[in-house]
């Protein structure tokens, strides 16, 4: 049994959707998750400024003692991992987009992907085209410009919101898509508004709780699972607001939310 902390980071309140999966699988383990919305959003950045704040992120939950991280932030995951993976020796969790179970489910082979645009421009995003059974599938990649800042600013149910929706989806929907996924962990935030401008022909593929299967079977395979019994902290820091967070995080006496310059 280990009581180490599995530790979480995103450039916002996104990884939160991530965080909610992982303590509903797992409601007995300590985390530290680290909102850098200071540095907010990460999908305008370039490779090497992700790279660089995924290494300051991950410095900051080694020097909490966390035994595990999760890169709950598609832009880092999709950037960072395999330079993460290669320097620190803690085991590391990555987010990508859910194409290839859309592709699967698919009956049109035709399938959105909502996504930052440093996701869209990946390496990884084009070597998992690559992969069996997503080669037989179209895939409409869109950019979601302006819907991390509305998840940041907690204003999912604005006007602005829904104009964007519907800018951003209504391209997908004349395609004939039958999947959208949502490759950026802040949109799940956005489902019921994102499902109203789509109708229900649409399925909306999020990988919150896939994620959080991958990461007990990690813990596991490291023999680094807590202990049935203990009584779990959540620990999360932001170093700009934490209004959102707060709001976006149950009301539980064992979560402490807390501004921290890192």
């Amino acid at each position: 049994m280990n009581s180490q902390p599995i530790g979480l980071f995103d450039s916002g309140v996104g990884g939160v959707s991530i965080w909610q999966a992982i303590h509903q699988l797992m409601p007995n383990e300590h985390t530290i998750y680290l909102a850098d919305n200071k540095n907010a959003p990460y999908g305008h950045k370039t490779k090497d400024e992700i790279i660089a704040l995924s290494e300051k992120n991950t410095e900051f939950l080694l020097s909490l003692n966390a035994k595990l991280i999760v890169v709950a932030c598609n832009t880092a995951s999709t950037n960072a991992i395999p330079h993460l993976r290669q320097k620190y020796k803690v085991p590391f969790i990555r987010i990508q987009p859910a194409i290839k179970p859309a592709s699967i489910q698919s009956k049109t082979k035709k399938i959105g992907l909502l996504a930052t645009q440093s996701t869209l421009k990946s390496d990884m995003l084009q070597e998992l085209k690559q992969l069996e059974p997503i080669k037989g599938v179209e895939i409409f990649g869109q950019y979601g410009k302006g819907l991390v800042e509305i998840v940041e600013n907690n204003q999912m149910e604005s006007d602005e919101t829904y104009r964007l929706l519907e800018e951003h989806l209504r391209p997908l929907i004349h395609q004939n898509i039958d999947q959208l996924v949502l490759g950026c962990t802040h949109y799940p935030f956005l489902i019921p508004q994102i499902q109203k401008v789509l109708g229900t022909q649409i399925n909306i593929i999020e990988p919150s709780m896939a994620i959080a299967k991958q990461t007990k079977r990690i813990l596991s395979e490291f023999d680094l699972l807590a202990s049935q019994t203990q009584k779990a902290r959540h620990l999360f820091y932001a170093n700009g607001e934490t209004d959102t967070l707060k709001k976006l995080l149950p009301d539980l006496t064992n979560i402490i939310v807390a501004h921290k310059d890192f």
